[in-house]
């Protein structure tokens, strides 16, 4: 089974492409990094009860703590991540070849592919505080990425202390909705490998698929669409991207409704925070928002905002109660249709 995955990507190849590739960090001192670390863990674990009472959700106690990581910690993760969740997708294209390639060419492929990959996880490595890794075929955990943090903090010009327990109160919020909702990591491993799966083309598709990155680019870099996966995919698989979409944004959208209402009691800084935080996503200069709009991080701001307005929308309705109505099951869920009509989620599953 590893062998189809490698056969197209070299993981550990694309691993230490990453990790060769990743900029250093914020210049500090040894002492300042382990006290940095030191803080984000106590910080991380004294954000655990205000996103409980705040969600009305609790992680069970059996849930992973959360793990400070590095850079490159972060990037081998990911690509151990990327390469389970992209198994299925990858033998089906496999089972579609007509015959198999040279091992000279398999080799040549997979390192190609996996600098590819390397170089988009060493860009991304730079821009991730925090992150839930759903692990589809290992053991998730909450991964708060020290460098990063300390990076921000010192842009925005906020207190450190503050940014970093707000961080941890966004993050926090992600541990418990994946361990106290117990379907949801495996419908979304499930959802993203059926996408996965469906974008995977075959060769007859391939010309078509060309021609549309031809004709969509424009609209791509213009800051429309999904990024790059907007260039190449059906209106079927769009409507199936978009169901994805709409639970992404949920989840975004949620932990940062929690993190600003538990803000101001705990967060002293926490408006000057927001409004700093908001301008920087953004994006800095014309480069950086190219690269954006291609990896598709131009959407995924539309979903932190799209999903912070469902959630108001519906509390300011039902309550955070019936808010949590919504994980309760799959068909709970909002379609994409509801993200941005709160209201049309309150009649179906309210009545």
């Amino acid at each position: 089974m590893d062998g189809v995955v490698t056969q197209y990507v070299d993981w550990k190849f694309a691993k230490s492409t990453g990790a060769r590739l990743v900029p250093p960090g914020p210049d500090v001192s040894e002492d300042e990094a382990a006290e940095a670390v030191a803080e984000i863990r106590e910080l991380a674990a004294a954000a655990v009860a205000p996103v409980a009472a705040t969600s009305r959700l609790t992680a069970p106690g059996d849930a992973p703590a959360p793990l400070v990581v590095d850079r490159p910690t972060w990037i081998g993760v990911n690509a151990d991540s990327m390469a389970a969740l992209l198994q299925p997708a990858l033998e089906r294209v496999a089972s579609r070849r007509d015959k198999e390639p040279s091992a000279a060419a398999q080799a040549i492929g997979s390192k190609v592919t996996a600098v590819e990959a390397g170089g988009m996880l060493a860009f991304l490595s730079t821009k991730v505080l925090g992150q839930y890794d759903i692990a589809p075929d290992g053991t998730p955990a909450l991964l708060l990425v020290a460098p990063n943090i300390v990076a921000t903090e010192r842009e925005l010009g906020v207190t450190p202390r503050d940014f970093r327990l707000w961080v941890c109160l966004h993050e926090e919020t992600h541990r418990v909705q994946f361990t106290a909702v117990p379907w949801l990591r495996e419908h979304l491993i499930g959802q993203a490998r059926d996408l996965a799966g469906e974008l995977a083309p075959d060769m007859e598709s391939l010309r078509s698929r060309l021609e549309q990155v031809t004709a969509r680019l424009p609209k791509v870099l213009s800051g429309e669409g999904q990024g790059l996966p907007d260039l190449v995919i059906t209106p079927e698989q769009r409507e199936q991207m978009a169901r994805v979409t709409a639970v992404m944004s949920l989840l975004e959208g949620h932990a940062d409704v929690v993190m600003d209402d538990v803000g101001p009691e705990h967060v002293p800084s926490v408006a000057t925070i927001r409004e700093r935080f908001t301008r920087r996503r953004k994006g800095a200069g014309a480069a950086d928002r190219m690269l954006r709009r291609l990896l598709g991080l131009e959407a995924k701001m539309r979903q932190y905002r799209d999903g912070a307005d469902f959630v108001r929308g519906v509390q300011e309705q039902v309550g955070v109660d019936g808010f949590n109505a919504v994980w309760t099951s799959p068909e709970t869920l909002p379609t994409p249709l509801e993200i941005t009509d709160p209201t049309t989620w309150v009649r179906r599953v309210h009545g």
